[in-house]
């Protein structure tokens, strides 16, 4: 096994992230990689969309112009590879804007792009394909209403393109975390049934594939970087050919590498961790430790891989519809119940209407109280609030059914209980409902090109292999006495936790502080509480997962964020806060296991 070690750099955690993450890596002379994920279900329909107005966009612009064009004759001075799922549903379109920015340099770098990924024009073998929704069994939705139709494919392609000399690889709807792996398999040579490095380069990529996630943006302890957070540092990740990586970030940066940033961030978006599927491996995350070895270094242990998928996961988009919502404040005695009386009161109103225009009534209708605790499911506790926020919002099948909820809600205004007040421009518009659809389609089904240098190339995904139908699963922590000095805490004081989602499932990672600490956390928390806890808003089960490689358990609550993403009403639809609901929970721990209690 190689001793090499590659560097790689990530730059970008979503579509809109700061631009000079870029000129902040390159910082680092010793880069071998930048790698940037831009790509969300909600990003493609997006792209989608500016597609059918424009046939040249669909893709990050931005990549182009402010990552990359700035920063192309330092890149091909040091020989830094740039790989970037910026193609969006236009890779080709996005390389060519590359090209020419080279062109424009004076440069000769190569530019690969890789495609295949989209399915838009395979909809009719979809269809034949009598597909059914992964997770709810859906049928598929009328063509004439999606969006965008996209193949998460791997990492192999990106590597076969630096195989053949590419300088910049730009892809479509690639795996979040195949921008990292297929550096990986480019530079040490893995195989593709290198199952435990695939799913080690894979978790590395995950790692990356946020940006300062990794590096104390989202951190429970935030006040840790409070102060330097405007100069947080972009994660760079060393790579070893053995599968093993350290984290750290460049130096004189702010923000923070330590074990508790960079095992929320593993933790995050994750459903099972001994399931992890992802197009090239199904990775098991469950015995994965996480050390700090210096100041901002964390060394991260091998994962184990369980063998390949036969299928890709397709995301599919469509429209469902309209909605649209408002935000209005509420101040002074009674707030909380005067904002619910006028949210309803405002809905009666334009149902009211409705019927009279023997309309169809609202698909849906939203009202969230923020503020003195109605997003911890006790709404009680806001009804003393002095000051609070309504938020309004509901769906429809018709652009106008929204439009009147909009318009009674503001003509009310005169009307409402004292109080009211805010901050806005013009009344919000209605906006298509964008909702996913994902299911499985083989990957023998989907071809995917490599265009570099005026050639392409083919590439096939190799046979599947077998998966394990089920893995080893950890023994649970032996059950704890709970005896002598015991006391209560929140959970806060003894795990890190951070939350998000998978299209209408939320996901909550809880890492120990210490690992002596598990034991008490893992038979406080269990099922049945986190679904209590989350009980106004799940509409599920609660599955319950163990790490004990780094001290964690994961929760999976399903069809808990009212449609999720854009398809959602509520305040919150990807599960962003729910750590923060879920730390609050309170732990029986002896207190000598806690020494600032212990000592006193």
């Amino acid at each position: 096994m190689s001793d090499r070690t590659i560097r790689i750099g990530g730059a970008s955690g979503f579509w809109g992230d700061a631009v000079l993450a870029t000129r902040q890596l390159l910082g680092d002379a010793m880069l071998d990689y930048i790698v940037y994920d831009y790509l969300a279900e909600i990003t493609m329909s997006i792209m989608a969309r500016a597609r059918a107005k424009r046939p040249e966009a669909g893709f990050a612009a931005d990549f182009v112009s402010a990552a990359l064009a700035p920063n192309l004759k330092v890149i091909a001075e040091r020989g830094i590879k740039v790989i970037s799922n910026a193609g969006g549903v236009n890779p080709t379109a996005c390389a060519d804007a590359v090209r020419a920015a080279v062109k424009q340099a004076g440069l000769d770098l190569k530019v690969a792009e890789v495609t295949g990924d989209d399915l838009m024009p395979a909809l009719d073998d979809v269809s034949a394909g009598q597909v059914k929704e992964m997770f709810s069994g859906g049928d598929l939705p009328p063509k004439d209403k999606v969006f965008s139709a996209n193949a998460y494919f791997g990492a192999f392609p990106i590597a076969k393109a630096l195989d053949e000399g590419a300088d910049i690889v730009v892809t479509g709807r690639c795996v979040d975390s195949a921008v990292t792996l297929g550096a990986a398999i480019h530079a040490f040579g893995w195989g593709d049934e290198d199952f435990d490095l695939l799913a080690s380069g894979s978790l590395a990529g995950h790692i990356l594939e946020c940006g300062v996630q990794a590096t104390g943006g989202n951190f429970t302890d935030w006040e840790e970087v409070a102060n330097n957070l405007d100069t947080i540092g972009y994660p760079i990740c060393e790579l070893s050919a053995d599968g093993s990586f350290i984290v750290t970030k460049p130096e004189g940066t702010g923000g923070k590498v330590s074990r508790g940033t960079v095992g929320e961030q593993m933790l995050y978006e994750i459903g099972d961790p001994q399931a992890y599927a992802l197009p090239d491996v199904v990775c098991d995350f469950s015995d994965v430790s996480i050390e700090e070895t210096g100041p901002n270094r964390v060394k991260v242990s091998p994962a184990r891989g369980l063998g390949k998928p036969s299928n890709y996961k397709v995301s599919l988009t469509y429209q469902d519809g309209f909605r649209g919502g408002h935000m209005f404040s509420f101040y002074g005695f009674d707030a909380a119940r005067k904002a619910r009386h006028y949210g309803e009161k405002a809905i009666e109103r334009a149902r009211n209407i409705l019927r009279s225009m023997n309309a169809p009534d609202f698909s849906e209708t939203s009202i969230e109280i923020l503020g003195a605790g109605s997003q911890f499911g006790d709404q009680s506790a806001s009804d003393g609030a002095r000051e609070v926020v309504l938020k309004l919002a509901a769906s429809h099948m018709d652009e106008r059914g929204v439009g009147l909820l909009l318009r009674e809600a503001v003509g009310l205004g005169l009307a409402t209980p004292p109080g009211l007040s805010g901050f806005a421009g013009t009344r919000p518009r209605p906006s298509p409902m964008v909702k996913l659809f994902s299911f499985l389609w083989p990957q023998s089904d989907v071809p995917v090109s490599i265009e570099i240098d005026g050639r392409t190339i083919d590439w096939k995904a190799p046979d599947s292999a077998s998966v394990p139908s089920d893995c080893v699963r950890s023994k649970p922590p032996e059950t704890p006495v709970l005896d002598g000095d015991i006391v209560e805490v929140p959970l806060i004081e003894l795990a890190f936790a951070r939350s998000g989602d998978k299209g209408d499932h939320a996901n909550i990672g809880v890492m120990a502080r210490d690992p002596a600490y598990l034991p008490y956390i893992w038979h406080s928390l269990n099922e049945q509480a986190v679904a209590q806890r989350f009980a106004h808003f799940l509409n599920g089960s609660v599955s319950r997962y163990l790490l004990p490689g780094s001290s964690s358990i994961n929760f999976l609550l399903e069809n808990a964020l009212g449609g999720g993403g854009v398809a959602s009403l509520r305040n919150d639809p990807q599960a962003k806060g729910y750590s923060q609901i879920l730390l609050a929970h309170p732990i029986k721990i002896p207190a000598s296991l806690l020494p600032e209690r212990g000592a006193q």
